[in-house]
């Protein structure tokens, strides 16, 4: 049964705007991925992950409590100066000694979602397909490793740069005088956001099979270069 030339137009019409929205996803996608690398440098490299809470002194004297903000390779204390005083080794990215494993953490899930942010150039040499599976691995990757330094962080508070800042009642999961900052959230928020990265990119493979015409699993030899050829005259159009 042969289809008529308006229904065949109105199919071709329908193909042509699938590719459109596929492809302005599939932007969206990718810029979302370079914000989500952005966003894990900065977890990374930030002393914010604990800080002081807010604490009421009653006297006239000086606050026996220090004041300040903890990070993976920073411990900064407020000071007279504008800018806090900060020990650590961020320059030689040398974490604390009791945040290593969380650094490391960080640290491989940084290098998986800059490696899918690479691997965007591999669109050029590869199948849409392909690439979009290579990247959802890695922002699955990426997110599994930050979930794991978010849980492994609250269970190294027991060090003494936490009693340092935090006072003697900090343990594992109670921060004592100290509470979670922007950055741990961040990271919290980091694994939210690998995850649909992660599912928005298979959606996206699976249905890299959808812009070929219908007939295209069916043909044979010419026939299906025929049809490919087709698909890339309707994605020009």
């Amino acid at each position: 049964m042969s289809v008529s030339p308006p229904l065949a137009d109105l199919s071709r019409l329908y193909q042509t705007e699938f590719i459109r929205s596929a492809r302005a996803v599939g932007v969206l996608w990718a810029v979302c991925t370079l914000c989500f690398a952005i966003i894990q440098v900065v977890v990374l490299v930030q002393p914010s992950w604990v800080g002081t809470a807010e604490v009421h002194h009653h006297g006239t004297g000086p606050s026996p409590h220090v004041s300040g903000t903890l990070g993976l390779f920073e411990v900064c204390v407020d000071s007279d100066r504008p800018v806090p005083d900060c020990r650590g080794s961020l320059s030689s990215l040398s974490p604390l000694a009791s945040f290593q494993s969380v650094a490391v953490l960080v640290g491989v899930s940084l290098w998986a979602v800059w490696t899918s942010v690479l691997c965007l150039c591999l669109f050029r040499f590869c199948s849409a397909a392909t690439v979009y599976k290579i990247c959802a691995w890695l922002q699955l990757t990426a997110g599994f490793c930050l979930a794991l330094a978010c849980l492994l962080f609250p269970d190294s508070w027991e060090s003494p740069e936490m009693r340092a800042l935090c006072g003697d009642s900090v343990g594992s999961f109670s921060p004592g005088n100290c509470s979670v900052h922007w950055a741990y959230i961040l990271a919290i928020l980091g694994i939210l956001d690998a995850a649909i990265l992660a599912t928005l990119a298979f959606v996206l493979a699976n249905r890299q099979d959808a812009l070929l015409p219908p007939d295209a699993k069916d043909g044979e030899g010419g026939d299906k270069d025929k049809l490919y050829c087709h698909c890339n005259i309707v994605q020009r159009d």
